[in-house]
């Protein structure tokens, strides 16, 4: 029997009402602050992301689908989507408008990664995005709004944590001290971590196993290197972030898992354990990432979290979804002539806009009832032999049990009136 790819999973109907009230709250929070939706493919051309997230980075060397199309193109399955992001402002000239321009995602994510709670191969995320001011007040809104969606969610129980990587000018500096640090201590470094020493010495700071994470502990502070212009946008930040009353954490661990992000990066954390993968999102500043895909120096920020970890913790925090509307109308029909009409009135009622599931096969008229009843419908129009000669139907009303006879004609006023 075919089973669903490991690390993918079927989205019951059941599950449905969770995904919708995200992506509701999502969009509400977006169009509230001003950012319009856009929608890029799902795979893109291999160089955008080795380009855009970096050539030493554990998603490129380890994570991305990538595969030849038959022209011999070799191309990406979506693995983040902040670059795609990028690539469709530059190719569609989105510099010309009035800046910054702001713009959200819902899309599919792609990474082959060990599965474990909270990190799925295909996955779903949310992210939005603030393309062309470099004012850190906008960094500061970014950091608010994501706040404020989690708070719009019920989420209660989370923490920020914020951190300044620095840009091209102070960095050099703490990546030398990062490598005179760690190159004491390589033999208690985790294989992958050995590697990451000469190629991309801010990974080390990233890594989940527990001698590294000990070692990170006591490594160099990236906010002890900031050029003068990095520690006033970053001392800015944190100003903005108290007028608006939202705590955070200082953390000099955090640096993010992909390489074109410069100056600020935060992360928001539950206050309850969620599993391997613990994080709810996160996101930055990029502010090179424009100009390294070819367009002019452009300042960005952004924000992305993964659905499937904030549904996660919705249901750790006993958190239910409005229910989603349902059919209100069963309609049930006895006898071999019945059916056609069954059809006709279900036709006429859906295009008045009344949610209707009509009966199908030659089951009994308890057995449909039944089926009714387990779909939560209020009314049920039974249509008998008898019905179908006078156009007359028998409405029942399945929470009160009461019924009545009604003109086939009257149906949908009647089935309106109540609607509304």
């Amino acid at each position: 029997m075919y089973k669903a790819p490991r690390g993918t999973s079927d989205i019951l109907p059941e599950e449905q009402a969770y995904w919708r009230y995200v992506e509701d709250k999502a969009i509400a929070l977006c169009t509230l602050y001003g950012y319009q939706r856009l929608e890029t493919p799902v795979f893109e051309d291999f160089h955008l992301f080795v380009r855009s997230i970096g050539e030493e980075t554990d998603i490129v060397t380890k994570e991305m689908y990538t595969f030849k199309d038959k022209g011999g193109k070799k191309l990406t399955l979506r693995p983040e989507g902040t670059a795609p992001v990028c690539r469709a402002y530059l190719e569609h000239g989105l510099y010309n408008l009035p800046q910054p321009v702001k713009l959200y995602y819902l899309a599919t994510i792609f990474r082959y990664e060990r599965p474990q709670a909270g990190r799925y191969r295909q996955h779903h995320q949310f992210g939005f995005e603030a393309i062309g001011d470099g004012d850190p007040a906008l960094d500061a809104e970014v950091i608010d709004m994501t706040r404020q969606f989690y708070s719009t969610l019920g989420l209660t129980q989370f923490s920020f944590k914020l951190n300044s990587i620095g840009c091209w000018l102070c960095r050099p500096e703490y990546v030398k001290a990062l490598k005179e640090y760690y190159s004491r201590h390589i033999s208690s470094l985790c294989p992958d971590c050995q590697t990451r020493l000469e190629r991309n010495p801010l990974r080390l700071l990233d890594c989940k196993k527990l001698a590294c994470l000990n070692l990170a502990e006591l490594a160099p502070k990236s906010i002890e290197y900031l050029c003068p212009k990095c520690q006033s946008h970053f001392d800015k930040v944190q100003e903005y972030l108290v007028v608006l009353e939202l705590p955070f954490q200082l953390d000099h661990k955090l640096v993010r898992g992909l390489d074109y992000y410069t100056r600020t990066v935060f992360e928001v954390q539950p206050q309850t354990e969620a599993g391997a993968q613990t994080a709810l999102g996160g996101g930055g500043r990029y502010d090179d990432l424009i100009e390294e895909l070819g367009g002019k120096p452009t300042p960005a920020v952004g924000f992305a979290a993964g659905l499937e970890r904030i549904i996660t913790n919705l249901v750790k925090q006993g958190i239910s979804p409005p229910t989603l509307p349902r059919a209100t109308v069963f309609i049930a029909h006895v006898g071999s002539e019945t059916e056609k009409e069954a059809i006709k009135i279900a036709s006429k009622l859906r295009q008045a806009g009344i949610p209707v599931i009509a009966a199908v096969g030659d089951r009994s008229l308890k057995a449909q009832l039944r089926q009714a009843n387990s779909l939560d419908c209020h009314y049920a129009i039974i249509i008998g032999t008898e019905e179908l000669k006078t156009q007359v139907v028998t409405l029942r009303d399945l929470l009160s049990g009461e019924q009545k006879a009604v003109a086939i004609t009257h149906l949908q006023v009647l089935l309106s009136q109540d609607k509304g």
